[in-house]
């Protein structure tokens, strides 16, 4: 077996597209997002600070667990536009040869 990459002859590289810019941008839009969405409990706080009857707890209960499944959301579909984004930049590079699977010479399986 070869231990080093060999380059398929006539393979040619993509230049590169959106999926550069896409894949540069994707930290700060995680962070942004979640910024906003936690912002909106750090909101609810503010507006009912304070108040501690048992409804107000419980609605403040409510916008937290709405909130985590944003946030939960929101990283799953940065990392799904991320993974989707790398798998475009490494089909743009060049084609490698593959090593070789020898197979048994045999006229029947075993």
């Amino acid at each position: 077996m070869s231990k080093r990459w060999r380059r398929l002859p006539g393979s040619r590289t993509e230049p590169a597209g959106l999926e550069r810019k896409v894949l540069r941008r994707l930290p700060m839009i995680a962070l942004a997002g979640t910024a906003g969405c936690v912002s909106i409990s750090l909101f609810a706080r503010l507006a009912w600070w304070g108040d501690t009857s048992a409804d107000t707890l419980r609605a403040l209960q409510m916008v937290d667990i709405w909130v985590i499944a944003a946030v939960a959301l929101h990283l799953t579909v940065v990392g799904v536009v991320a993974l989707y984004a790398f798998i475009v930049f490494v089909m743009k590079g060049p084609a490698y040869i593959a090593d070789r699977y020898e197979l048994p010479d045999e006229d029947a399986p075993r």
